[in-house]
């Protein structure tokens, strides 16, 4: 579904952007997509919107029939990667992000950032009836916060080039196949110049 509209309470939600995943193989330039994930938070923070911040320090508890790959944390995206502590730092939000005293600052142990949080709720305190999701992994932390958005009511838009993934075809296929049946998809400057158009009366 094309991008069309923003409600007037939209949050956005940038997911584990963190240092623990920044050295990692992505299909994409992390620069890029940390670039334009800063960018969204900017622009919503500039009118005033809530920006929640998510990273990621565990597991979800059930079995699988894949086990982990050590050393990989996007083909395990949620699980330990070291098979042991992490080291210091690992769960910091990146700098780039620009942390704001104001931004709701969450931190799940599942694929998905509703379902081990009081995200829902944080959210819904603030009148939030829409998200903008961006972050990794495309079909990992993105996906399954999309889904769990989705399934509890809020109108979801996915900025496509804010994310990317371990794996282009696993990537392709959440933009292509999934995301236009869970919501709207844009660039995120369409995002930014559709923030600006909706809440441009609160700068006149």
């Amino acid at each position: 579904m094309a991008l069309t509209t923003l409600d007037p309470i939209t949050a956005l939600i940038v997911i584990d952007l963190q240092s623990g995943l920044m050295g990692w193989p992505f299909a994409h330039p992390i620069g890029d997509i940390v670039a334009r994930a800063a960018a969204l938070g900017a622009a919503f923070r500039r009118h005033g919107l809530p920006v929640a911040l998510v990273n990621v320090d565990g597991s979800s508890p059930g079995r699988t029939e894949q086990a982990p790959r050590q050393g990989n944390p996007i083909g395990n995206p949620i699980g330990n990667p070291f098979g042991g502590p992490l080291p210091d730092g690992w769960t910091d939000l990146i700098p780039e992000l620009d942390r704001q005293p104001g931004d709701i600052v969450v931190t799940k142990r599942t694929r998905g950032a509703f379902a081990s949080t009081d995200l829902e709720s944080l959210l819904r305190a603030r009148g939030v009836t829409q998200v903008v999701i961006a972050g990794v992994a495309t079909a990992g932390g993105v996906e399954s916060t999309a889904r769990q958005a989705y399934e509890a009511g809020f109108n979801v838009t996915l900025a496509i080039d804010a994310m990317t993934d371990a794996r282009s075809h696993a990537h392709e296929y959440s933009i292509e196949h999934v995301f236009p049946r869970l919501g709207e998809t844009g660039s995120t400057q369409a995002i930014i110049d559709l923030v600006e158009r909706t809440n441009s009366h609160e700068l006149a």
